[in-house]
């Protein structure tokens, strides 16, 4: 019996006013489909059309997709109440004394807020230009640093590139000295050797003079014995002529 009043109560609506044909329960998306139940269900007696509601309170839960989740409480209907009016207040007699005094009130409130106003305004601007000072002195103690890093990189630099180029100036001078001598060098050997040339040449000279004056003395003494040679041969054949005469000219 109780059961049936619950469910009865559940299936109207919440104004009790009529009575709602049954609701399906909600099933989930993920939920697998309903079956059919073929089975014969015992009937429950009909109620009259007069049902005696009972308190009741269910604390329905479903979760939704998103995570989502809600109460339904079902109760007792709540009998009409008559919504309290707002009570009017009586007119009051103001008069021109009091009028000014709220207008001198508000105009000083007005003063006062506006003086707020001006004094968060200066705060505001005290703290931007104390800001920007500090930032105006950030930048430039930067700057400074910056510089003097720089500066000191740069005479470094110079000093390094002074440094390389004096080197640079005395490895040049010691090599164009080396070349000077190498040269020197050089030209008293090429002196040297020209001079033992020619000396050689005139030993030569000499040498060669020499032997064609001794071929020349020894053309000479040939000739000579030569023309003894002949001479002698002449005297010979005159002798044998003078001995031998008929010899001669039969």
């Amino acid at each position: 019996m109780l059961i049936g009043l619950v469910r009865d109560s559940v299936m109207q609506c919440f104004c009790h006013t009529c009575r709602a044909p049954g609701i399906l329960p909600a099933v989930s998306r993920r939920s697998a489909p309903i079956k059919k139940n073929n089975k014969i269900r015992s009937k429950q007696p009909r109620l009259s059309k007069k049902v005696k509601f009972i308190t009741t309170e269910i604390r329905c839960q479903e979760k939704s997709r998103g995570g989502l989740s809600y109460e339904v409480i079902l109760a007792e209907p709540a009998p009409n109440v008559a919504v309290p009016k707002r009570p009017v207040t009586p007119g009051k007699n103001v008069s021109v004394e009091e009028i000014e005094q709220k207008l001198k009130a508000a105009e000083e409130r007005r003063i006062s807020l506006e003086a707020k106003k001006m004094a968060d305004i200066s705060n505001k601007l005290a703290k931007v230009e104390e800001a920007t000072r500090k930032k105006d002195e950030i930048t430039n103690e930067f700057i400074t640093q910056t510089k003097e890093q720089l500066e000191s990189k740069m005479e470094q630099h110079v000093e390094k590139r002074d440094a390389i180029i004096s080197d640079m100036k005395e490895k040049l001078k010691i090599h164009a000295q080396e070349i000077e001598k190498t040269r020197e060098t050089l030209e008293q050997q090429k002196a040297n050797e020209q001079k033992a040339i020619e000396e050689k040449l005139k030993i030569a000279q000499s040498l060669r003079d020499e032997n064609i004056k001794k071929m020349l003395d020894r053309l000479k003494e040939h000739e000579r014995r030569a023309e003894l040679v002949r001479q002698n041969k002449a005297q010979a054949q005159e002798i044998d002529g003078q001995q031998n005469p008929i010899v001669s000219s039969g």
